[in-house]
C-alpha cells in the first residue's frame, strides 16, 4: 500500500508542477498542446517501443487484454442504452456519451500510472492495443454512420489507424519481442532517451490544461450525463473488470490489482477531440474527461485500498 501511495504521489507532484508552469505561462498558451503533441507523436512511441521490445507477448496477449475489452464493451452498451431509453438523446450523442464512460486515458495518465504505480509500462499495452485497434474505431465508424456531413470508409479508418504513431510504436516493440531481434545499442540509446521524456510531457501537459477548467455548468444541460458518464467510467467499469479478473479469470495479486486500476483511468482526452469533430456530445465529453482526470487519482487510491 505504500508503494502505491508512493507512486501517485510521484504522478500528482508533477501534475501540480504542470500546474504551476500553466499559472505562471512559462510556456506560454499553447504549451499544453506543444507538450501533449511532443508525448504522443514523439516519446510515446518511442516507450512503448524500447518497453514492450523485452517484454513477453504471453503477458500483452493475456488474459488482461480480455479483462480490458470486455469491461470497456459492457459499460459502454449499458451506457448507450441508458442515454437512448432514459435521457432520450440522439445516437451520436449517445455514442459520445458511452465513449466518455468507457474509453480510458490509456496515453496520457496510462503510461505514468502504469510505469510509476504499477512498476512497468507494459502493463497499459493490452489496453492501447484494444482501443486503438478496435474499440475507438467502431466508434468512429457508427458515428460516421449517424451523421450526414462526414463519411469514411472502411479503408480510410484502416490508414488513420495505420498511421497512429503510438500504434506503430507498439506493433515494432511487439515484433522485436516477437522475433527476439534486438536494434543496435546506437539505435536503441536514442530510442530509449526520447521514451524517457514521454511521461513527464504527459504529466506536466495535463497539469496545465487543469487550469480555468469548470466542469458541469447549468448552461451545459447535460449535468445529469456527464455525472453518469464519469461514476460508469470511475466505478462500473472498475467493479466489472474486478468481477471479470477475479471471479471469471481467477486472476490475482499484482496482475488483479493492474487490471482493476487500468479500468478505472479516467476517459481519454481524444473523446473531446472527436466530439469536436462531429459536433455531437461536446459538453458531455469535455465535462467527463475533466471531472474523471480530476477524481481518477482518488478513486485509484481507494481501489489500492480495497484491494490490498
Amino acid at each position: 500500500m505504500l508503494g502505491v501511495l508512493a507512486g501517485f504521489s510521484v504522478v500528482w507532484v508533477v501534475i501540480l508542477v504542470g500546474y504551476f508552469v500553466g499559472r505562471a505561462g512559462v510556456l506560454g498558451p499553447e504549451g499544453s498542446r506543444a507538450l501533449s503533441r511532443l508525448a504522443f507523436f514523439v516519446a510515446s512511441p518511442c516507450l512503448l517501443l524500447e518497453t514492450l521490445s523485452r517484454s513477453s507477448l504471453a503477458v500483452i496477449f493475456s488474459d488482461a487484454l480480455v479483462v480490458a475489452a470486455a469491461s470497456a464493451i459492457a459499460t459502454a452498451v449499458v451506457f448507450l442504452a441508458l442515454a437512448r431509453f432514459w435521457f432520450r438523446r440522439g445516437l451520436a450523442e449517445s455514442m459520445v456519451g458511452a465513449m466518455s464512460a468507457s474509453l480510458v486515458n490509456s496515453a496520457n495518465l496510462g503510461l505514468p500510472v502504469a510505469a510509476y504505480v504499477l512498476g512497468d509500462a507494459s502493463l497499459v499495452a493490452p489496453v492501447l492495443i484494444f482501443q486503438l485497434a478496435f474499440f475507438t474505431p467502431l466508434f468512429l465508424m457508427v458515428l460516421d454512420s449517424s451523421t450526414s456531413r462526414h463519411r469514411t470508409t472502411v479503408a480510410g479508418f484502416a490508414v488513420q489507424i495505420a498511421r497512429n504513431p503510438v500504434l506503430i510504436g507498439t506493433a515494432v516493440g511487439l515484433l522485436l519481442a516477437a522475433t527476439g531481434w534486438q536494434l543496435p545499442e546506437l539505435v536503441m540509446e536514442p530510442i530509449r532517451l526520447i521514451g524517457g521524456a514521454a511521461v513527464p510531457a504527459m504529466l506536466i501537459a495535463f497539469g496545465i490544461s487543469l487550469n480555468g477548467s469548470r466542469p458541469l455548468q447549468a448552461d451545459g444541460g447535460r449535468r445529469a450525463d456527464v455525472v453518469a458518464a464519469s461514476a460508469f467510467k470511475l466505478f462500473l467499469q472498475p467493479v466489472l473488470a474486478w468481477l471479470l479478473a477475479r471471479f471469471v479469470l481467477g486472476m490475482e495479486g499484482h496482475l488483479l490489482f493492474s487490471a482493476v486500476v487500468l479500468a478505472a483511468l479516467p476517459t481519454a482526452q481524444n473523446v473531446f477531440v472527436t466530439a469536436a469533430r462531429y459536433e455531437r456530445g461536446i459538453v458531455i465529453a469535455k465535462d467527463t474527461v475533466l471531472l474523471t482526470t480530476i477524481v481518477a487519482v482518488p478513486a485509484m487510491m481507494l481501489l489500492a485500498w480495497l484491494l490490498t
